[in-house]
């Protein structure tokens, strides 16, 4: 049967197996569980939310995937805040990881949020699955934290090339990012049981996510 693949706007049915495929697709990568599919869950609510670049990836009719965004801000030497975006989750069920999907999803997010007039995309995560897609190290774009710091987990892209050069920025990213992980646990255990497990990728993650890069 030949695979037929459409990308499309997140509507309101999809929502339920969204989050169940986030859930899927992040608990005990990081830490034992996940808070992901909790932060899908009131991200939509939020200002920060970015409707027109929530997208679904369906595959021979059934949804495997998803990307949300939110607005985030850099602000420059002199005090000028310029808006920009980040993206997260990004979600493929399990069964369907590593075969190519959630690059279709990013890439085609891509080109939407060129469309909307954006400019740059800051993330936070492990840069062997996305320096792929054109991220770089955030010193590289001088782009560090408030505290000055440059996180190795942080990466940056340019949709528009040199937009950020001349400028040393700080990232800012949306209030809705700051999960309580004492909400996401009740909220997590509404649902479906899943077995936390303790697994070497955690510890892997922990320490990539305390490590920046030298000024």
């Amino acid at each position: 049967m030949e695979e037929k693949i459409i990308i499309r706007n997140e509507k309101k049915e999809d929502r339920e197996i969204v989050e169940k495929i986030t859930r899927q697709a992040f608990y005990n990568l990081y830490v034992p569980g996940c808070v992901e599919h909790y932060l899908v869950h009131i991200m939509r609510e939020h200002e920060d939310f970015i409707p027109e670049l929530d997208f679904v990836l369906e595959r021979n009719g059934d949804v495997i995937g998803n990307i949300m965004y939110t607005k985030a801000t850099l602000t420059d030497e002199n005090g000028n805040e310029k808006d920009i975006l980040t993206f997260g989750p990004v979600s493929i069920l399990p069964a369907y990881q590593r075969m190519g999907y959630g690059k279709m999803l990013i890439e085609h997010s891509f080109q939407a949020a060129m469309q909307s007039g954006y400019d740059t995309i800051v993330i936070f995560g492990s840069p062997a699955n996305y320096v792929s897609r054109g991220f770089k190290s955030c010193k590289k774009y001088n782009v560090c934290i408030e505290n000055g710091k440059y996180p190795a987990a942080m990466m940056v892209k340019e949709l528009v090339p040199h937009v950020l050069d001349g400028h040393k920025w700080i990232y800012q990213d949306s209030p809705v990012m700051a999960i309580s992980e004492e909400e996401a646990k009740r909220y997590d255990d509404t649902l479906e049981p899943m077995e936390k497990k303790y697994l070497p990728g955690q510890e892997e993650f922990y320490i990539l996510s305390q490590a920046f890069v030298e000024e």
